[in-house]
């Protein structure tokens, strides 16, 4: 069978089998475990200890605990990917064994955070770096110690740029010729055109 929330393919096994973990909590916890996983995916960081407290009455193991999580976050993160509707992804929820209270406790906390999870998804996907400055330079040289008469420029670029983790940034500094800085510079152009067409 096929699911919405899982881009129209079947669901993981591995999430099915996490289906019957999540049905021994409370429905109230449900709601607050769904809470602590979105913050995490927004980027808020999560409350493992608050995580822990909320699972106890189903006696969860640590494992059972990062399966929980583990699959919560798929869901959510899976079905705000592919915009997945609350009663849509309900339903589906339903049909995998989820109890409907659990889903749609899970649901209600989905829709809170629909928008703004699929605004933070768009903002960290295919993102490998991200360009914070550049600055440049031009050396004319005149002459060398080789040549009386040189007369040419090179071009000297300093890229800073920080990746998708938290803290990594790196510097890449290029010297290249004028000519190839016009070829450069045009095929940026081009692509930044491509780029505003598609919008």
């Amino acid at each position: 069978m096929r699911f919405r929330f899982c881009g129209d393919l079947d669901c993981p096994d591995w999430v099915l089998a996490e289906i019957s973990t999540l049905a021994k909590i409370s429905s109230v916890k449900m709601k607050l475990l769904c809470a602590q996983v979105l913050k995490d995916l927004l980027g808020e960081g999560i409350d493992y200890d608050k995580v822990g407290k909320l699972t106890t009455d189903a006696k969860f193991e640590s494992g059972d605990i990062k399966a929980t999580v583990a699959v919560l976050s798929f869901i959510l993160s899976s079905a705000a990917k592919h915009d997945v509707d609350s009663e849509s992804l309900s339903s589906e929820l339903q049909q995998l064994g989820l109890p409907k209270e659990h889903a749609t406790g899970l649901c209600k906390s989905y829709e809170d955070k629909h928008s703004t999870l699929q605004d933070k998804l768009r903002d960290t996907s295919l993102r490998l770096r991200r360009l914070d400055s550049v600055s440049w330079r031009v050396d004319y040289t005149l002459s060398s110690s080789e040549l009386r008469e040189v007369n040419e420029p090179l071009i000297h670029l300093k890229l800073q740029t920080h990746g998708a983790e938290r803290g990594s940034s790196d510097t890449a500094v290029v010297s290249v010729s004028p000519d190839k800085f016009r070829v450069l510079l045009t095929e940026l152009k081009q692509a930044q055109a491509m780029m505003n067409a598609l919008q």
